[in-house]
């Protein structure tokens, strides 16, 4: 059968495809070498729920008219069986036929709203990514404009070397590879930024975990700064790669890591904030954000995930709902537990290795 699979490399979306096409041809049999009066037309509906796991639009209906066709040839071999029974037969078949097509059709459907339901939370997503940037304005300001005031600096620093009554080339060649260098951070932190506000799906591809934190704790580290806040980093040196979607991923870390400085910059006496990463047994790769400031709300707890529950009078209480859902996504899970010594740590943990292949992120435009 000609399948277009969402899960082309999964071994558990082969084992599905092979189990439909099993269960397809045991219907068929049951069907074809049985009296007409006995009805298993209807476990092709089976088929199409199970193949509605790894096919979409066409190849669906593609399925469903595989299933129509076997039930229509193991009626006309039935026929032959019993040729008594031919309009019990045909009646049945028509039953089933409908069966298929009417279930195909509300199966399509889901699919279609499902589809909707994530290009509207990729959406919502995209929002929320620009709006965190937003209220990050002047870190990022601060950020970009050291390797451009260096810049600066040092092409002031290399004319002067050039313009010497001898002029020192070895001094002005110095100062022009620092000027390529500071030029190239510009452009790194510029790229990274301008990455948090693409637009679309993005491909799921091996993640470093360990290189994505330290990306993310580069383009946060003036805000945390400016709130006296300490970022430390320990992460584990031997943690495979996940498959995921690089945006969102470091969407989620961007959330936990401004929610914890946001905890912190309002009369925290140690302002610290832990970003750690590790194995878990279960093969998952866990990284916990950990904040010494006021903790998880008393009785709230259960709260925290919900869309628009917020404890930060100017908070929209979306970033950990969003968050939960890019995580969840992603085969992975996203909860919080309070620390002994006071504050809070947010942990998400994502199956190493890409073992269980996800769905395509969904296009939001």
């Amino acid at each position: 059968m000609p399948f277009r699979t969402v899960k082309a490399h999964s071994p558990s979306t082969r084992i599905l495809q092979v189990s439909a096409v099993l269960l397809a041809l045991s219907v068929f049999a049951a069907d074809a070498f049985t009296a007409p009066d006995q009805v298993f037309s209807g476990f092709y509906v089976l088929v199409v729920v199970m193949s509605a796991r790894f096919c979409r639009g066409r190849d669906l209906w593609i399925v469903s008219g595989i299933c129509v066709a076997l039930t229509l040839l193991a009626q006309f071999l039935s026929n032959h069986l019993a040729p008594g029974q031919a309009a019990i037969g045909a009646f049945n078949t028509v039953d089933g036929i409908l069966v298929i097509g009417v279930s195909t059709y509300f199966i399509q459907r889901g699919q279609q709203a499902q589809a909707a339901l994530q290009r509207a939370q990729a959406d919502l997503a995209r929002v929320t990514r620009i709006t965190t940037m937003g209220e990050l304005t002047a870190s990022i300001a601060h950020e970009v404009n050291q390797p451009i005031a260096a810049v600066v600096t040092n092409a002031g620093a290399c004319l002067r070397w050039l313009d010497a009554d001898t002029p020192n080339l070895d001094e002005a060649r110095a100062a022009a590879t620092r000027i390529v260098r500071d030029g190239t951070r510009a452009a790194d932190i510029i790229s990274r930024i301008r990455r948090l506000f693409t637009k679309g799906g993005q491909p799921r591809t091996r993640v470093d975990v360990n290189q994505l934190v330290r990306e993310t704790v580069d383009v946060l580290g003036n805000e945390a700064a400016r709130h006296a806040v300490i970022l430390r980093t320990d992460l584990a040196g031997d943690i495979p790669e996940v498959r995921a979607d690089r945006i969102q991923l470091q969407q989620v870390m961007v959330n936990l890591i401004v929610n914890g400085i946001d905890a912190m910059k309002d009369g925290a006496p140690t302002r610290e904030l832990a970003l750690t990463t590790r194995l878990s047994e279960g093969r998952e790769v866990v990284v916990a954000v950990s904040d010494t400031g006021g903790g998880l709300p008393a009785q709230q707890t259960d709260q925290l995930f919900d869309a628009f529950f917020t404890t930060k009078p100017e908070g929209t209480g979306m970033g950990l709902s969003i968050s939960r859902s890019i995580v969840e996504a992603h085969r992975g899970r996203l909860w919080a537990t309070p620390n002994s010594s006071g504050g809070a740590t947010f942990l998400f943990a994502l199956p190493a290795g890409g073992d269980a292949e996800p769905e395509a992120t969904p296009a939001n435009g």
